[in-house]
């Protein structure tokens, strides 16, 4: 099986701390790939390896390899911005832009030279229904981002990640700022979306993780402790440490 992207003994350092530990880790194409763990554990920050968002961390060192369809995506010379246009990222608390709805979704097309508007008209609107938020609003395109639900943003930034036709998209704990009604319908717009898009998601809910997601890894102190297919992973892991995680005797 050919996998999307590979993560080859990887380890990362922030100064003397050991922050990953030799983590190997392939995905697959078109699958939900949950990444679970207490707090501090690494999930986030290897999130953040994949599309290079740890670059501007000072003091940090990294070794092992990534790679993206089989290329190396820390080997010189690669270009970080096509890399995050291929490797899309949405945050744990939606950051829209100051501006209109309309310009937070063509910010990205038109930052990869996209001029004329009737292309970015249609860029505008598939992508709002993408993220399964056309309907809401349609009629208000022209208005500042900042004006919505806190839900509405989130699915905002989802639709802003895809304007620019990611392959993959990095998603930190999206739902964590939210109420249970737009959790339902981001959790929703997951599912939808791995039919076009692979999906890796930080989560600290693990019923989340068990709704939406293909395949988790459990990450302990900086180690991939366990992964494989969900249900394994939550029926019967093979791991006495992923065993007492789940089931609430620590984290």
């Amino acid at each position: 099986m050919s996998y999307i992207i590979e993560a080859k003994q990887l380890h990362l350092y922030y100064g003397s701390m050991h922050a990953l530990k030799g983590i190997d880790m392939n995905i697959q194409e078109r699958k939900v790939t949950a990444l679970i763990g207490p707090s501090g554990c690494g999930k986030s920050t290897f999130l953040k390896t994949l599309n290079r968002m740890n670059d501007l961390v000072e003091g940090l060192r990294l070794e092992g390899q990534v790679l993206y369809r089989g290329n190396d995506i820390y080997a010189p010379g690669t270009d970080v911005t096509q890399l995050r246009k291929n490797v899309g990222m949405v945050f744990q608390k939606p950051n829209p832009f100051p501006m209109s709805i309309y310009d937070n979704i063509a910010y990205g097309p038109r930052l990869h030279g996209v001029r004329k508007k009737s292309q970015l008209d249609e860029i505008v609107e598939e992508s709002l229904r993408g993220a399964a938020i056309w309907d809401e609003v349609k009629d208000r395109l022209k208005k500042s981002a900042l004006g919505m639900s806190g839900g509405q943003q989130q699915r905002l930034c989802i639709a802003r990640a895809l304007a620019v036709k990611p392959d993959v998209l990095l998603m930190d704990e999206p739902t964590s700022a939210l109420d249970p009604i737009s959790t339902a319908k981001v959790e929703e717009l997951v599912t939808e979306l791995k039919n076009n898009y692979t999906i890796v998601l930080v989560t600290h809910n693990m019923q989340q993780a068990t709704r939406v997601s293909d395949q988790t890894a459990f990450f302990l102190l900086g180690e991939l402790v366990e992964f494989d297919d969900t249900e394994k992973i939550f029926s019967m892991p093979k791991e006495k440490r992923t065993e007492e995680y789940i089931t609430g005797r620590f984290g």
